[in-house]
């Protein structure tokens, strides 16, 4: 597909906005609802496999699913000439990697926000049973007012059809934001999102990523067993507490992880609050609004994630305990059945 070319004599391709390995993307003209979108045009080596098209679709139906202001909206999707597509909401923004590069790093009180919008929007699609699989800053724009949207959901897991036992980054996502779990050939869970979203804030923070290596085989392995430099080596003033939050946020096995993103964002949201009201994250005033209104309804929960208690846990032990403590009565009955006081 080219610039100009009429894609199923509805949507007029006006430009070219970006390429990869998998897809080229084109600013286009719905022509029947009269307005801007963009467009994801598939590489021909994808779209001719019968197993991943089917696949896409039941992805891209499920994305068109959510809705959601930090998640970008698919409009439609569909398949001409040998191509598959994806119609998307058209944003006059810039993807995070691009941003990366050209600042070199963010402070810390720009990376919460933007990172707290990234779990709201990631964390909306865990709780409707997606998991996004390929979290990384490409796939995360950023408009002018500093509101944040992620893209792409589905497309990752798509992919895998097509060789479902191999190992390589068109599986389970790309090898420098992948999980451990993934770096090892596993299906990735909302934890292998959030080991992700901590793989971004990393790189927003320090300017590189905490594991770097020439070949994916060897990033695999460092996510598998190396530790990330710590964030204090290259900021002395980080609050350790946040340290502490990214250092759970990569931790190796899932479980030690915040669960969805939705938790990861509620702790962000609690140590945003902690280094001033919500202007001071530089929020814009819609968002600064809901910053607002999520923290006063999930504080409370946060810290209680923050300090890592299993309430589940917790509240079965409690039963367990009210269970074993209503016996003694039936256990005292049957001692003075078979052991009757001496008169």
């Amino acid at each position: 597909m080219e610039e100009g070319f009429l894609l199923n004599e509805r949507y007029q391709l006006l430009e070219r906005l970006g390429a990869g390995g998998m897809a080229v993307v084109f600013r286009a003209r719905d022509l029947m609802l009269e307005r801007y979108v963009a467009i994801k045009a598939l590489h021909q080596d994808y779209s001719r496999n019968q197993a991943f098209q089917e696949r896409f679709r039941q992805e891209a139906r499920a994305a068109a699913n959510l809705s959601h202001p930090n998640i970008v909206i698919v409009h439609d999707f569909g398949f001409d000439a040998g191509q598959l597509y994806i119609v998307m909401e058209y944003l006059p923004g810039t993807d995070l990697k691009t941003l990366i590069k050209q600042r070199g790093r963010f402070s810390l009180e720009e990376t919460v926000p933007l990172m707290v919008q990234a779990c709201a929007g990631i964390g909306y699609a865990h709780r409707a049973g997606l998991v996004h699989c390929d979290v990384k800053p490409h796939n995360i724009l950023v408009m002018p007012d500093q509101r944040l949207k992620v893209t792409d959901f589905g497309i990752a897991r798509a992919l895998a059809t097509i060789q479902p036992d191999e190992r390589s980054e068109i599986v389970w996502g790309s090898p420098q934001y992948f999980a451990p779990e993934q770096a090892a050939g596993g299906a990735p869970s909302p934890a292998s999102d959030v080991y992700s979203l901590g793989v971004v804030m990393y790189e927003m923070l320090t300017g590189s990523l905490p594991f770097a290596a020439a070949t994916m085989e060897d990033i695999a392995r460092m996510h598998l067993e190396e530790e990330p430099i710590p964030l204090s080596e290259f900021l002395p003033e980080v609050p350790p507490v946040f340290e502490q939050i990214v250092l759970k946020v990569l931790s190796k096995e899932p479980s030690a992880r915040y669960r969805t993103a939705d938790q990861l964002g509620r702790v962000l949201l609690t140590f945003g609050l902690t280094q001033g009201p919500p202007p001071s994250l530089t929020l814009t005033p819609e968002a600064a609004s809901v910053y607002q209104a999520e923290a006063e309804t999930e504080a409370v929960p946060a810290a209680k994630a923050d300090l890592g208690i299993d309430w589940v846990s917790v509240g079965l032990g409690l039963l367990a305990l009210l269970a074993v403590g209503g016996l003694i009565p039936f256990w005292m009955w049957v001692y003075f059945v078979y052991n009757p006081p001496v008169r």
